[in-house]
């Protein structure tokens, strides 16, 4: 599982180093193979190739006569680009990509049991209010009924 939020640095080349407590994992998983794209939400999504074979495949399964399943298929597969990990476990983030979720030198990379988000540090830093008055109501929003049946 990828899970947890880790504060990472990238390098004027714009590389960046996976933390060591998943270099394992992915190694097993998907053999350092990575995809990396964009998300509506403006970060980047960065997925094991296997876990990014089923995304890929769900996506593909959208009907594609339908405009806004068309337009999301042409953002996320349009963006999506192959990564390798280096031997020592870095991967280079493609410019675009990078100038699209504003990344500079400090990131958060975050865990979302199949993937990771990769966020810009300034903007996952102010993110983090606004996504606690939507979970804590304040928002006139609110949780899913079924969030209530989860036990921490």
């Amino acid at each position: 599982m990828l899970r947890g939020a880790t504060k990472i640095a990238l390098d004027s080349k714009g590389r960046m180093a996976i933390p060591s407590r998943y270099r394992a994992h992915l190694a097993s998983r998907a053999e350092g193979r990575l995809v990396i794209t964009v998300d509506p939400d403006g970060c980047l999504l960065i997925y094991p190739l296997p876990d990014w074979d089923e995304a890929d495949r769900k996506l593909r399964d959208l009907p594609s006569t339908h405009p806004a399943a068309k337009a999301l298929k042409r953002y996320i597969v349009g963006h999506a680009t192959d990564l390798q990990m280096d031997a020592h476990g870095r991967i280079l983030l493609p410019i675009v990509l990078r100038k699209f979720a504003s990344l500079d030198r400090q990131a958060m990379l975050v865990g979302q049991g199949n993937k990771f988000e990769l966020w810009d540090e300034g903007i996952w830093n102010s993110q983090r209010d606004a996504w606690l008055s939507v979970a804590d109501g304040s928002d006139g929003v609110g949780l899913p009924d079924d969030f209530n049946k989860l036990s921490w």
